[in-house]
């Protein structure tokens, strides 16, 4: 990128987030740690303050490793656009399609649940399977299995249309990928890494931790700044099951802004080309898309417990936004991102 183009006048200074993030750290006690990445036509940069840990003298960094929670669903419908370009599925695909015959996928009045409706929170499926009964409630999918989902989709009925109404599903954004993994005979980790990570340069976007990746790693803080364990998901992967970086992540965001090619442009071009609206909600695939003082953003953003996320870009502005915290506070981040991207 040229580092000689103007820097645009919508995105603040690097004093002034950092100042934002002392704020919420120091003063109201919201997070142990958090780190902005920033992608304008200018360059890339990076503001962080805080810890990886509660009395830990390291500082975090553009390299530090959090937990991205739901911002996890950009990923598994990247996958989903790049395999509808690859012509190895169909939006409008039934999801029973790719599950065993033994399993029955509830549909109402004639209506399947598609790919579409999957991705778009649609589907009709609540946010949680009912059977959802973690033995640790503080690492709560871990002992979800597959055979699980298979009975709670088999038993349960829908009390909706599918494709008629907004629900934010967990459930369904797990199943979808599953059901992509599926399609291509691998688990979800290996999918997200041969078809999204490697081709976008992101080695530290994964499930498994590399040993790079355990020693930069945050600790995840709850509300009251308490350390807590990790999250794992391994049915569920699709809704929430990454780690990542903000370097990473502004490596994503660089791509889907243009500045980096990639063999996935036309799937990242597809997501938000492919939209459903319902009511004040506007998603496209896997992001949420929002209109304001004549701009349109594209975000997502994610937790677990111990961390939050947010990441979102202005397609038109080419401005791209990472926020991570690794804390899981009320507050959260998403208004830091959204201020950094429109502050007006």
């Amino acid at each position: 990128m040229d580092s000689n183009v103007f820097q645009p006048r919508t995105v603040p200074g690097s004093e002034e987030v950092r100042e934002l993030l002392v704020k919420r750290i120091d003063h109201q006690k919201q997070a142990v740690g958090i780190v902005v990445g920033i992608v304008e036509p200018n360059g890339r940069r990076i503001v962080a303050y805080g810890h990886p840990a509660s009395g830990d003298p390291r500082t975090v960094d553009g390299d530090t490793i959090f937990e991205i929670g739901s911002a996890t669903k950009v990923f598994t419908a990247l996958l989903l656009a790049d395999m509808v370009n690859r012509c190895e599925v169909r939006l409008d695909d039934q999801a029973s399609t790719y599950l065993p015959d033994s399993v029955t996928v509830p549909a109402r009045s004639g209506k399947a649940i598609t790919l579409l409706d999957l991705c778009t929170h649609s589907s009709g499926l609540p946010p949680l399977p009912t059977n959802l009964k973690p033995k640790d409630p503080r690492n709560p999918y871990a002992d979800y299995r597959v055979e699980d989902l298979y009975e709670f989709l088999s038993g349960y009925t829908l009390s909706r249309d599918p494709g008629s109404e907004f629900e934010y599903s967990n459930l369904g954004a797990g199943l979808l990928g599953h059901l992509l993994a599926s399609r291509i005979g691998m688990d979800y980790e290996s999918a997200i890494r041969i078809r999204v990570t490697e081709p976008l340069g992101m080695p530290d976007t994964a499930i498994a931790l590399s040993s790079s990746m355990k020693q930069r790693m945050a600790t995840g803080h709850n509300a009251m700044l308490a350390p807590v364990t990790n999250w794992d998901l391994p049915t569920l992967a699709g809704a929430g099951a990454l780690r990542s970086s903000a370097n990473d992540l502004l490596m994503l965001l660089e791509a889907f802004l243009g500045y980096r090619e990639s063999p996935l442009a036309p799937a990242m071009k597809a997501m938000l080309d492919v939209r459903r609206r319902h009511g004040q909600t506007e998603i496209g695939l896997g992001w949420m898309i929002s209109s304001a003082h004549d701009r349109r953003i594209a975000a997502h953003d994610g937790g677990t417990g111990g961390f939050r996320s947010w990441v979102g870009y202005d397609p038109n502005e080419r401005i791209g936004v990472v926020v991570l915290s690794n804390a899981s506070t009320p507050i959260g981040v998403f208004d830091i991102g959204i201020h950094v991207l429109d502050p007006t």
